[in-house]
């Protein structure tokens, strides 16, 4: 490469996220070669609640302070041992030196160093290089035909890890396919979700929200999740099934039993579901209300049920694939040879660097699968994921209602984008069945 910007810096601190746990916060320093010139930028690292048993290894100290969840560890291992490697590295050569770091931890899931310590300083190169080059973000990891707004994926109802309510299942989202520009899909969203609010105040329910924005009340099963959902898009002045449509992520591993081999819903008094019972489940759901998309609908490591879904799913809606993946190109591959789901939830701290990410996103597209990018519970203002969406021209982004300010930066993020792109931004939605009309 003939233009070198040599980074003369790293350093981490600890930081709060989302939830008041700490994490990691890390600025890489460069200067050019020729002017002389430094350039400093930071990235922070999310966490999650609901993790996959194969996710790359999130450090933690285990110690008194913070209840064992502080980072004190990895900060000293990105201001000691990853800055030794990186100092005098072209930040330029992402791959290179996210490499560098993989190679310095030696192991297969990060564990030794820290997927969260390793991937701070990945995200803070991109973001150091694109700003040397006075480059949008996006535009530096994607290329010249970055152009594509994702549709959000609106986590309004929560259940699951992320609430302490009588809801199993972990996210019902809402989707504004019928907007024409990114835009107006952030408005129709944020009126749904408004009028949400007043329809659960009406019925007495608590209007208090989870993790991740949602309102989080006590519902009497699945179907009244959605029925609610519709009174608020019809409020909204807004067409159920063709201007909003739904999502939900089942997180279906937070209820797998793997002594007794069943699905347990502690919800319904702990009715149990074979995996068969639970594809029928989505079935009765699919036909009764205009779902597109399912995510995480069986155990992670049920690669037979996981065919066997999307065999008789696939061809209708999307089936996405989070613990099951856990965005590794490895298991992906593997999901790929067997037909198992036909969509990726990419969360990049999940795999642990920039370079790996893209790899996974690039080998789920070529194989025809869809790629949804992804936030965490526990998030920061930090608003990577809504350039990273962008830039690989995903079509789709989760992160969380249009409510708490580490979830309103990204979609505000996406605003500034889309305005910055002007006539070059695109705005669609790629489904896998479609469906005409209203629903009820």
């Amino acid at each position: 490469m003939s233009l070198m910007i040599k980074i003369t810096d790293v350093h981490a601190r600890q930081i709060l996220d989302s939830r008041g746990n700490p994490t990691v916060e890390v600025e890489v320093t460069a200067e050019t070669e020729t002017t002389g010139k430094k350039i400093t930028a930071r990235e922070s690292v999310p966490s999650g609640a609901s993790t996959g048993r194969f996710e790359a290894v999130e450090l933690r100290d285990g110690d008194n302070p913070y209840f064992g969840l502080g980072v004190q560890k990895v900060v000293d291992h990105v201001n000691t041992k990853i800055r030794g490697a990186l100092i005098g590295q072209n930040v330029l050569e992402q791959g290179r030196l996210d490499r560098i770091m993989v190679e310095l931890d030696g192991t297969d899931n990060k564990s030794s160093l820290g997927a969260n310590a390793i991937l701070g300083v990945s995200l803070a190169c991109a973001k150091t290089a694109a700003k040397a080059l006075d480059m949008p973000l996006y535009r530096y990891i994607g290329g010249v035909n970055a152009k594509e707004l994702p549709v959000p994926m609106m986590n309004v109802i929560n259940g699951g890890a992320h609430a302490k309510n009588s809801l199993d299942f972990q996210e019902f989202m809402i989707m504004p396919v019928g907007a024409q520009t990114y835009r107006d899909a952030l408005r129709m969203g944020a009126e749904v979700y408004h009028f949400l609010r007043q329809i659960l105040n009406e019925k007495g329910l608590s209007t208090a929200v989870g993790d991740e924005g949602g309102f989080a009340p006590d519902f009497d099963g699945v179907k009244e999740v959605f029925h609610c959902l519709g009174e608020a898009v019809e409020m909204a002045g807004y067409c159920v099934g063709k201007d909003i449509v739904y999502a939900m992520d089942a997180a279906a591993s937070e209820l797998y039993d793997e002594n007794s081999g069943v699905y347990r819903f502690p919800g319904e008094d702990n009715t149990e579901r074979s995996a068969d019972e639970m594809i029928a489940l989505y079935e009765e759901l699919l036909e009764e209300f205009p779902i597109v998309s399912i995510e995480d609908g069986l155990f992670e490591d049920d690669w037979e049920g996981w065919q066997k879904m999307t065999a008789r799913l696939g061809k209708k809606i999307q089936l996405v694939g989070d613990d099951l993946f856990v965005t590794n190109p490895k298991r992906i591959k593997c999901g790929i040879g067997l037909k198992a789901a036909n969509a990726v939830l990419v969360k990049v701290n999940q795999i642990g660097t920039v370079t790996e990410a893209l790899d996974a996103i690039e080998m789920a597209r070529f194989a025809g699968y869809h790629a949804v990018v992804s936030h965490r519970s526990g998030e920061t203002e930090d608003a990577f994921i809504s350039d990273l969406a962008v830039a690989v021209n995903a079509g789709q982004i989760k992160t969380g209602a249009p409510c708490r300010a580490e979830r309103t930066s990204k979609y505000n993020q996406l605003l500034r984008i889309e305005e910055e792109l002007g006539e070059q931004a695109e705005f669609k939605w790629k489904r896998a069945g479609e469906k005409n009309g209203c629903q009820n």
